[in-house]
């Protein structure tokens, strides 16, 4: 792996450990579960480090690093894209849905929004699902994996959350029509 794509994927993996303190609405609680969701983050950091480094090998395709970087570059720069409008989208920060005590202010189905309902966690896979590419590791794909099911379980809450507020009918409407983490196309359009 070379230290420009090293660099690249800390960029990405620190713009997603920054969130809490440049955008989320944490009110200084980071709970257990928070620290679940957080650990593939910074273990997929660690992996790449090391691999690097030389102290463990990544199994690279043929044609070496060069070819598995010229395919995660743009899955890295998608990631950094998709935190930037998903942020963008917002007028206000947003709770970490970690907390028993979080509750929806409203809904937002526009920007980001109207393409997938958790654009945050769709950058959060793309950016892991980068680190695969780029360093095919057990530990890099453990990582992925396991950000899959901790996002998914988030998410269901969440959506569960939302179904049953205020909002029920609107959220419920919305997520007939919008994926959860990848755009539902229909008729080659996005919904």
């Amino acid at each position: 792996m070379s230290t420009v794509y090293l660099v690249l994927a800390a960029m990405n993996l620190g713009f997603i450990g920054a969130l809490p303190r440049i955008f989320f609405d944490t009110r200084g609680r980071k709970n257990a579960m928070w620290w679940a969701t957080a650990a593939p983050f910074i273990a997929a950091g660690a992996v790449l480090v090391l691999c690097y480094a030389g102290v463990w090998q990544a199994w690279y395709l043929p044609g070496g690093a060069i070819v598995n970087e010229t395919i995660a570059t743009p899955i890295a720069c998608l990631s950094v894209a998709l935190i930037a409008f998903t942020i963008g989208t917002h007028r206000v920060p947003l709770a970490l849905w970690h907390q028993d005590d979080d509750a929806p202010r409203n809904i937002v189905t526009y920007g980001a929004y109207k393409y997938v309902r958790h654009p945050f966690y769709s950058a959060f896979l793309l950016a892991l699902a980068g680190t695969v590419v780029a360093c095919p590791h057990p530990g890099t794909l453990a990582c992925l994996v396991y950000s899959l099911l901790m996002l998914n379980h988030t998410a269901r809450k969440e959506e569960r959350k939302l179904s049953d507020s205020e909002f029920g009918d609107e959220y419920r409407g919305y997520i007939a029509h919008t994926g959860r983490f990848v755009p539902r196309f229909r008729g080659g359009a996005a919904a």
